[in-house]
């Protein structure tokens, strides 16, 4: 039985981005698709599709992605109501916000507090207020959306936050949109959801995202690898590191959301969201340390196998390939990323991590126990 745990630290090949046009890797595939190639617009240049003002509700919409998607969404002239339970507040400054861009959003963005779990209370506060258009950021089970498609008879678009998550593990990747979906995903609560909207008559959107980054991430994604760069610590990578992955930057999400919005090509429509660039863990490592300024990473492989972590996460990654093709999106909405993913992790430090800010302290415990061992793998 090989003891393998940790390799020493060697020089790692270049930053390892991959093109989303990857055709060939173990098998992988590309989508097939069957849509018209639209002249892509400038960066920055993407417009809601509706012509008129719609009275929106987003549920959710304080923490992450709807901080950025409420700004996009009042500048637009839309009226937008966040759904929460007030626990946190209503809006925040953003970092590099001017203060009369906040009191602008500020003072425009309305709040209609209640538990989403309270069926009641957000049937009859829904159908009172008659929404056109409902983003649903923070949904997870499909009992959730039924009362408020019950609420809103008249509805004109429902638009669901889902993930990539739902996807049956595969040997052919990039996932496409019409891969086959696991009904024992973790995710299966959004998966349950989907199949609900398709059930019933109501125009909808689902957009699944792969990993979000940006400033605000409420996930150790980015902010897993900056914590131990800004300490000088190796980077603990779980086996070989060549492992292929995708993140997307939360206001390029907030865009393809945008997007969606009245769009006629979107109607009961699914779309993967995220980077048009794929990268293994051993280049984002390396990604991540560029865009903050710190010398490359000490690198230190590790087989997880050896390990008893118990309850705590050691990599904040599946430790899988696990990357979804991008193509529909641009082909049919016309959307494409802003950031490219060493611009989209700067940003990200730049305006969070960078400025002392970040949502969970470090907690270097699995890295310890991992370059703790001296077994050195054997070839």
């Amino acid at each position: 039985m090989s003891k393998l745990v940790v390799l020493q630290p060697t020089k790692q090949p270049p930053i390892s981005l991959l093109s989303s046009s990857l055709s060939h890797f173990n098998g992988t595939k590309l989508c097939q698709i069957q849509y018209k190639r639209k002249v892509y617009q400038p960066k920055g240049a993407l417009h809601i599709a509706a012509s008129s003002t719609k009275k929106i509700l987003i549920m959710g919409g304080t923490r992450f992605i709807g901080v950025f998607l409420s700004r996009l969404l009042v500048k637009e002239g839309h009226q937008v109501t966040l759904f929460t339970r007030g626990k946190a507040p209503v809006t925040q400054q953003l970092p590099g916000e001017s203060d009369s861009d906040y009191a602008e959003f500020k003072s425009k963005i309305l709040h209609l507090k209640g538990d989403r779990m309270d069926f009641d209370f957000v049937k009859s506060s829904l159908s009172a207020e008659g929404y056109d258009v409902v983003y649903d950021i923070n949904g997870r089970e499909a009992a959730e959306v039924e009362p408020i498609l019950d609420a809103l008879p008249n509805l004109e678009q429902f638009i669901y936050c889902s993930s990539a998550g739902v996807y049956l593990k595969s040997d052919m990747l990039p996932h496409c949109e019409n891969d086959a979906v696991d009904p024992k995903s973790r995710h299966k609560g959004k998966l349950n959801t989907e199949s609900l909207l398709e059930s019933r008559d109501v125009n909808w959107t689902s957009v699944r995202p792969v990993y979000i980054y940006g400033p605000l991430n409420y996930n150790p994604v980015e902010e897993w690898f900056f914590h131990r760069l800004k300490a000088g610590r190796p980077i603990p990578i779980p086996n070989s590191g060549v492992q292929i992955t995708q993140l997307g930057h939360v206001k390029d999400l907030a865009t393809a959301f945008i997007a969606v919005l009245g769009n006629e090509k979107a109607s009961k429509q699914v779309f993967n969201i995220s980077g048009e660039k794929y990268v293994t863990f051993n280049g984002l490592a390396k990604a991540c340390a560029k865009a903050g300024g710190f010398p490359e990473p000490e690198i230190v492989h590790y087989n997880p196998k050896e390990f008893d972590f118990g309850k705590k996460k050691a990599f904040p990654f599946r430790d899988q390939h696990f990357f979804a093709s991008v193509e529909k999106a641009k082909h049919v909405l016309g959307w494409k990323p802003e950031f490219d993913l060493v611009e989209g992790l700067t940003d990200s430090y730049n305006l969070d991590f960078g400025r002392g800010t970040f949502r969970k302290e470090a907690d270097f415990s699995t890295d310890d126990m991992i370059l703790g061992k001296s077994f050195v793998l054997q070839s």
